[in-house]
């Protein structure tokens, strides 16, 4: 054990904590994984204070809002906490990510100015943290907080890396997926735990009342299961697309690493095969359809296998994005994905409806970067305008693999620094879609 303390009664104050990065907890909490009694609102706001003494306001219930999410959430908060503070500069928030925003893991924030998602509360971006967590030990949450969270778990980005784990989650293997890249990221975590342990977990709570505040409060988050498998095409003949477009990830996932936070504040990173979802934004309704009822016709005729790269490939696959933009114009949306070999399964395309778009059609894909560029194709009779969201420095690169893959002929019409900017001129150039 790394603390050692003049009496057993200082000792056990801190025999939860580990010795090292090695040895960071598990992440779900247990009889045997407890949060440290001493680990309370009150002595872990007094620890950041002390950190940042030009601490603004607003952040003053936070560790309060970390206990209450985290004991509903059944994990090891006090570690979500410290990463917390290794993620914001103990809430001094120096790079891309404001305060104002309440994202407290960098959720979303790709780099090169991009902040990531926004919170609009303390209490709603520690609950998103949190959940962000709670998803790398393989449960499911049914509505996550944020869209970060939801990309990864609805697209099973985690799910084999998961699997090759042996025994519990740990905060040790987080780090090594959250950040694959920065190999001082878990020692940076435990070396913020070992303050803490040394310092305010030995002293008296300045602020007792914040532990009843924050069990007195509801707010549980429900949690279920690992999802099971998910159904062939075979077995449902209305399948949706998200299930489609789950199984068809499953099938083309490749193992690989990526940058800092591709998971986390970094972004979902381009893989090794690239295989975008795509979803369209203006396919009209079947009469009784619902949006569940979401096949689509993606073109089958431009779509080919990607080739193979001998490249070394970023974590993840790439996700999809339900663009509220589309929403905005009034457009319906409807999905799918395009499996490992490149062609759509036989009951994922429909023929076009009579009296739909016969001139142009604007589609979405993503590779889960920030920017985006715009693909023109023809497809048959119509011309299909594709807003491609890509990874900063690696725009050509992936606009030419989605070419390849599914816009044989296509070019790149323009780069934009949003797939918002990238719509709004998609459907400039296409206004019957």
């Amino acid at each position: 054990m790394l603390y050692r303390a003049a009496s057993f009664a200082a000792f056990t104050l801190v025999a939860s904590f580990p010795a090292a990065a090695a040895e960071l907890p598990a992440i779900k909490a247990s009889k045997d994984n407890a949060v440290p009694a001493c680990v309370t609102p009150g002595r872990l706001m007094a620890f950041v204070k002390a950190r940042n003494t030009k601490l603004q306001s607003q952040f003053d219930g936070l560790a309060t809002e970390y206990m209450r999410h985290g004991e509903a959430l059944g994990i090891r908060w006090d570690y979500a906490f410290f990463q917390m503070l290794v993620e914001t500069g103990n809430l001094g928030f120096t790079g891309d990510v404001k305060p104002k925003q309440n994202n407290f893991a960098g959720l979303g924030a790709t780099g090169g100015g991009e902040p990531g998602e926004s919170f609009k509360d303390i209490s709603t971006g520690a609950q998103a943290h949190l959940e962000h967590v709670l998803m790398y030990s393989g449960a499911k949450l049914d509505n996550p907080t944020a869209e970060r969270t939801r990309k990864v778990q609805e697209w099973g980005i985690l799910t084999s890396w998961q699997k090759s784990i042996k025994g519990p989650m740990t905060f040790a293997h987080l780090t090594r997926k959250w950040s694959p890249k920065d190999r001082r990221y878990s020692d940076d975590i435990a070396s913020v735990a070992e303050a803490f342990a040394n310092g305010a977990c030995k002293g008296d709570d300045p602020r007792p009342e914040l532990v009843q505040e924050a069990r007195g409060a509801g707010g549980v988050v429900k949690v279920a299961a690992v999802a099971p498998t998910a159904k062939s095409v075979e077995d449902n003949e209305r399948i949706s697309g998200t299930e489609l477009a789950r199984q068809a990830v499953s099938e083309a996932r490749a193992s690989g690493e990526g940058s800092r936070s591709g998971l986390g504040a970094a972004g979902l990173a381009a893989a090794a095969k690239p295989q975008p979802a795509i979803t369209i934004l203006n396919a009209p309704k079947e009469a009784g359809e619902t949006e569940k009822s979401d096949k689509a016709d993606i073109g089958a005729s431009a779509i080919e296998p990607l080739a193979q790269t001998n490249k070394p490939a970023r974590d993840t696959k790439p996700a999809v994005d339900k663009d509220p933009a589309a929403k905005s114009k009034g457009k319906d949306t409807k999905s799918a994905a395009v499996p490992a070999n490149g062609k759509p399964p036989a009951t994922a395309a429909v023929t076009p409806q009579p009296g739909g778009p016969t001139g142009c059609r604007v589609w979405q894909a993503s590779y889960g970067g920030a920017k985006a560029v715009i693909i023109k194709a023809s497809s048959g009779p119509e011309t299909n305008y594709t807003v491609l969201d890509v990874n900063e420095g690696a725009e050509a690169r992936e606009a030419e693999a989605f070419i390849a893959a599914y816009a044989r002929g296509g070019q790149t019409v323009g780069e934009y620094g949003s797939s918002t900017q990238a719509l709004d001129k998609a459907f400039e150039l296409c206004p019957e879609g």
